[in-house]
């Protein structure tokens, strides 16, 4: 079943070969304007970059690089949260280089905190590491005692002077060069770096702008400019097209600040979007889920929120309790649901896949189970049990986000994934994309490229597609994405979406973090069984674990019909987790079978009734 997707005119679709050209326009036409603000603690402008001074400080680090690349060689990203990072981007642009957003090693674990760059040292040999900041000096340290590193040149871009700007010799770019090098999260595998071009970024940066109606400097349509508080990271494909790319495509300001920051005092988020007027910021679900739980009735009186209009929430499965939740508790402060706006993406597609129409409310949609029901071909597998429906919440039925449509060229197709024909009217299917912000594939592996970005309909022989690995099903023009099909777990010969699970759990306990639960089919004596893995937060003190453990047992009984064979208690932080904050299923499959989990305490009772 194919969507439709709308044709937007907000405005002109970019000509310019990159987002390069975008950047030299605006640093002549405005060179004083601010385009990044960085938020010290999220609360103090602590740095900024105009338009003039963004190019001038990506221009100084380009001409440094070409001292030491050629063209299409890949540089490292390794950076604090501040500014600089923004710059050398810029820079890897202007000098023909790929750039590689790496998140920066867990210094305290010493040769574990850099084993995930040494794997990416490895996939893709980058010619030069770019650091700067608190970072650079112990990071330069570390890696000068590993081998892995040892054909890298290090470079601190912070004792690189600005009027090494004069040095720099401008390269020919066009659509087709590689501009980024995006890797996966890795949840369920290793880590792929996914090529991106320029043409990509131009493209999935007008989708973006189309979608959200904001307008560009010149000319300017009756729309929103982009004014954004932002804090995702920027190795992250949200942080770094959404956060970064987009307020240089649509005229910013942004006002960023670090991730850490959102983590230890949520209220920080709420508050710059109030001080600010900000229209537009977002992230995940569990990022809405935390400013829920930690911001106090007090923190509330001090912020308004009418300003926000576009609430993005995706990278990760989207709650409909979230956003009911989220639209509760901050009513008082002047937000309203109908700012929420529900996307989907991932890195393969450069960001936004899709995403609804901004002026509408979020869609959430009750389903009766069989309607969600998932079922291979029958000429590939005639004997394929029909799987679980997807997020059973109460008396069969599911509650499931929208995540609007496909935007201008773009086009999505839901198809069987076994016999790759297209899926019928109204059912289930794998989520295929095409377009022409689809990434040219995976760096240095030929076989999944073919396989994930070269995919076409068996019967009409259409394409070629990018199969996502998402399952979703298509009501009334509207996306509602369903799980992943390499999560399934099955057992007894029916399948079930793990997070279903996972959300049924979630909710037992207030103690339960958000993403800190984890459902695992497991194979033990020859029989693939459920195993449920719960993080407790650490300012816990007291817990009936045996209690929490029947609870949750109850409600699994209840609403997926499944009695779990094993249920962990973990302390935070034990689940092993990509850098965007989801959960690496395969790893901890391997740790929970080899006992390396850290448990917050005895194991509940285990006997399955």
């Amino acid at each position: 079943m194919s969507a439709p997707q709308k044709t937007g005119r907000a405005t002109i679709p970019p000509t310019e070969a990159s987002i390069l050209e975008i950047l030299d326009d605006r640093a002549e036409s405005l060179p004083d304007r601010t385009v990044f603000t960085f938020l010290d603690e999220g609360e103090h402008e602590a740095a900024w970059l105009t338009y003039a001074g963004l190019q001038r400080r990506a221009r100084a680090i380009a001409a440094e690089l070409q001292q030491h690349t050629v063209v299409g060689d890949r540089v490292f990203l390794v950076y604090p949260f501040e500014l600089e990072v923004i710059a050398a981007l810029f820079a890897c642009f202007s000098a023909g280089v790929i750039a590689v957003p790496t998140p920066p090693p867990r210094m305290e674990l010493l040769e574990d905190g850099l084993a995930p760059l040494a794997a990416l040292v490895k996939d893709c040999e980058p010619a030069v590491i770019l650091s700067g900041g608190v970072v650079a000096e112990q990071l330069q340290a570390l890696l000068s005692q590993r081998s892995e590193f040892s054909r890298c040149v290090f470079l601190n871009t912070d004792a690189i002077a600005d009027e090494r700007a004069a040095d720099f010799a401008a390269v020919t770019i066009d659509r087709d060069t590689r501009a980024v090098l995006q890797y996966t999260s890795g949840s369920t595998g290793l880590p792929k770096g996914v090529m991106i071009s320029h043409g990509n970024i131009l493209h999935n940066s007008y989708v973006i702008q189309l979608a959200l109606q904001h307008r560009t400097a010149t000319p300017p349509p009756p729309a929103t400019r982009w004014e954004a508080v932002c804090w995702l990271p920027y190795y992250h494909d949200m942080g770094l097209i959404a956060d970064i790319i987009q307020p240089v495509f649509a005229d910013g300001p942004s006002y960023r600040f670090s991730p850490l920051v959102l983590l230890q005092r949520p209220v920080r988020w709420l508050e710059a979007i109030s001080r600010y007027r900000a229209h537009t910021s977002g992230g995940p679900n569990f990022a809405y889920d935390l400013c829920v739980r930690r911001i106090s009735d007090d923190q509330k009186t001090s912020l308004d929120l009418s300003c926000w209009n576009v609430a993005a929430i995706g990278a990760e499965p989207i709650s409909p309790h979230t956003i009911e939740r989220f639209a509760d508790a901050f009513a008082c402060c002047g937000f309203r649901k109908e700012a929420f706006y529900p996307c989907y993406g991932l890195a393969e597609a450069t960001l936004i896949v899709s995403g609804g129409d901004k002026q509408a409310a979020p869609v959430l949609r009750t389903f009766p189970a069989a309607e969600l029901a998932f079922r291979a071909s029958d000429a590939i597998s005639p004997h394929a049990p029909e799987t679980r429906p997807i997020s059973t919440d109460v008396d069969g039925e599911s509650v499931l986000v929208g995540c609007g449509h496909a935007w201008t060229d773009h086009e999505i197709v839901l198809v069987d994934p076994e016999s790759c024909h297209e899926s019928p009217e109204g059912a289930v299917g794998e989520i295929w994309f095409a377009g022409p912000s689809v990434a040219e594939g995976y760096w240095g592996r030929a076989a999944e490229t073919r396989e994930t970005f070269n995919a076409y309909l068996s019967e009409s022989g259409r394409g070629p597609f990018l199969r996502t690995g998402d399952l979703g099903v298509i009501r009334d023009g509207e996306l509602f994405i369903c799980g992943r099909i390499k999560d399934l777990i099955v057992i007894r010969g029916r399948n079930h979406y793990p997070e279903d699970i996972e959300a049924t759990v979630s909710r037992v306990h207030e103690a339960f973090p958000p993403s800190g639960s984890v459902a695992l089919g497991c194979v033990i004596d020859g029989e693939e069984r459920l195993v449920l893995l719960q993080e407790i937060d650490r300012r816990t003190r007291k817990l009936d674990l045996s209690e929490l453990a029947r609870e949750i047992r109850r409600r699994v009984a209840e609403q997926h019909q499944l009695q779990a064979h094993e249920i962990l208690f973990l302390q935070k932080g034990a689940l092993p987790k990509t850098t965007s904050g989801k959960v690496r299923r395969r790893d901890t499959q391997h740790r929970y079978l080899t006992g390396q989990l850290l448990q917050w305490a005895p194991k509940a009772n285990t006997t399955e009734s």
